[in-house]
């Protein structure tokens, strides 16, 4: 078994114990630098490019940043909890490559944002606008989710399908239908 082979596996072996997780260091009031929570930071980096899909440090790298940005607990700054949630979200959805993960990670993204402007519908803030406004906004966020859930599935699975049109003549006193038949016997169509 070569290293590359070995190295995967370990990969493998780590992921299924427990999610790839970040540990901020503040730099600012909003921006950190995303260390690995073990100290331990090559296998970390070799986890994070396994549960985004990439080869690419600098995307693993642009990933945690986008990442931050947009995963934020309602009036706070910077949260690890949210960047968490995040990525275990992405790593749950296994991407195969960067334009999955970016599909993957503006899902992420849009789920944060729901449930913050969702939180905010609960409480009933700011009176009847307000309350109107956010309603709208979670029903838009929700909905670009579902799309970007369907994009990733076309994605996947193509996004094509095949109609087959046949003409049947049912004269008087016949019969027809339309649709896959099974023979119970033979167990196909």
């Amino acid at each position: 078994m070569s290293v590359t082979e070995r190295k995967s596996v370990q990969v493998r072996a780590l992921a299924k114990k427990d999610a790839v997780r970040v540990k901020l260091e503040r730099i600012n009031c909003d921006v950190a630098r995303s260390l690995p929570p073990d100290g331990d930071e090559q296998v970390w980096l070799d986890r994070l490019q396994a549960a985004l899909g990439t080869a690419s440090i600098e995307f693993v790298h642009a990933t945690l940043y986008q990442l931050q940005a947009a995963a934020r607990l309602p009036n706070s700054g910077l949260s690890e909890i949210a960047v968490n949630a995040a990525l275990a979200l992405i790593e749950g959805e296994r991407p195969r490559g960067e334009t999955e993960c970016a599909i993957v990670l503006q899902m992420a993204c849009l789920h944060a944002a729901t449930m913050a402007v969702l939180g905010r519908l609960g409480g009933g803030h700011g009176g009847d606008r307000h309350v109107l406004a956010a309603a709208t906004a979670a029903g838009r966020l929700s909905r670009s989710f579902a799309i970007l859930v369907e994009t990733l599935r076309r994605l996947r699975n193509g996004g094509s399908q095949t109609i087959r049109i046949e003409r049947v003549d049912v004269r008087d006193g016949g019969q027809a239908v339309i649709g896959n038949i099974e023979n119970p016997m033979i167990g196909r169509p």
